[in-house]
């Protein structure tokens, strides 16, 4: 058992620890507070090829493992989990599911650009009435013999207006239920698909969420992936990997807000000595740096299995509950460290509790990883 990181992906860890000081921490509090979308640097993680980790290298992948791609989400989501969760979509969801799912001439097409960083995707599945439910899809994608005619709402759609290349989940035979779902790739610019305003949220603000509308839109028949009612079985195998995505993006939150309690620890002094040399807060230090090592073991191992293809089901629901409850869990102490200094925007450690709550939302509630927990420990 190995617990020790290549040199390449120390190098990689490093850099992108380099780039979230350099490039993201300037101005992550107006963007925060003006719901900003970090667009400038999202071009440049494209540059760096943080886009399409995972994507080989013949479709302008960077062709690393996926472990890297934690350490990436990690480091990024200790500072603004709003460009993170840009990195997580694009690799976990849109670059894999053309990857493994998509025909070669999509790849071409579509997953090339996606994963080089020139254009960046999104996926959608949710709805105003299938959230955790994903089956029952009102999307609806009615077959016309060489195209498809598109009709539907989207709700929480994380790059909505920014993306180029949306991955939409469509009921096209309602009388199969979950088996007669498909999964198509729209582009921005089809006629009849608009985006709605942007939502106005709790955290990861600066992160670009709408809701899409579908009226009518014309998806030529190529744009399907896989074939005729694979498109429940796609979201599924999606978001299996996304979770590994996000349980990354939720230990990078944790470790952030542990960093800034314990650095704002060693600095403040009460009655004499600092705050960290009290046994009270001390220990909140202990109980924290624990609940975090244990999370990035889960995530770690999750990550490996799926890097070793073997299954990674369990480990990346167990990931994703725990490490978005420890992001929870410390956030809140972190605050609590910090006292009234906790409470203002530029001591960051608010802004990251705020973040820290979406992790147990998105890709799965903690109640869904629960039931996927729950039948794989039973079967």
């Amino acid at each position: 058992m190995h617990f020790e990181l290549s040199e390449e992906q120390k190098m990689i860890q490093q850099a992108a620890r380099d780039f979230a000081n350099q490039e993201l921490k300037p101005g992550v509090i107006e963007r925060d507070e003006h719901q900003k979308f970090p667009a400038e640097q999202v071009k440049k993680l494209g540059e760096l090829g943080f886009l399409g980790m995972m994507v080989d290298e013949k479709y302008n992948g960077s062709g690393l493992d996926a472990i890297s791609y934690v350490l990436v989400m990690e480091e990024l989501s200790k500072i603004d989990a709003s460009a993170s969760v840009v990195v997580s979509v694009n690799n976990s969801l849109v670059c894999y599911g053309l990857e493994a799912y998509g025909s070669e001439s999509q790849k071409e097409k579509y997953l090339k650009p996606l994963a080089s960083g020139e254009k960046i995707g999104a996926f959608c599945l949710s709805e105003p009435e299938a959230g955790s439910d994903a089956t029952s899809q009102h999307t609806t994608a009615e077959d016309k013999g060489d195209y498809y005619l598109l009709n539907g709402t989207k709700n929480w759609i994380t790059n909505g207006s920014t993306a180029s290349t949306y991955l939409v989940i469509a009921q096209t035979h309602p009388e199969l239920k979950h088996k007669g779902i498909n999964a198509f790739i729209v582009e921005k610019g089809m006629e009849g698909f608009t985006v709605g305003p942007k939502e106005n949220k709790l955290g990861i603000r600066g992160s670009d969420t709408h809701s899409l509308m579908f009226n009518d839109v014309k998806v030529p028949k190529e744009n399907r992936i896989g074939e005729d009612g694979f498109g429940f079985k796609f979201a599924m195998k999606t978001l299996e990997g996304g979770r590994i995505g996000i349980a990354a993006q939720a230990l990078g939150i944790a470790q952030g807000a542990f960093e800034l309690a314990t650095q704002y620890a060693k600095e403040r002094k009460s009655f004499g000595k600092p705050i960290a040399e009290h046994q009270a807060i001390a220990f909140k230090l202990a109980d924290m740096a624990t609940q975090i090592e244990a999370a990035r073991l889960l995530v770690y191992k999750a990550a490996w299995l799926k890097q070793q293809g073997l299954p990674y089901t369990k480990a990346g629901s167990m990931a994703k509950l725990f490490a978005s409850k420890v992001a929870m869990d410390v956030t809140i102490e972190a605050v609590q460290v910090h006292g009234g200094y906790g409470f203002v925007k530029e001591y960051h450690v608010e802004r990251l509790m705020r973040d820290a709550k979406i992790t147990q939302i998105y890709e799965g509630t903690s109640e869904i990883q629960k039931m996927v927990i729950s039948r794989e420990v039973i079967r």
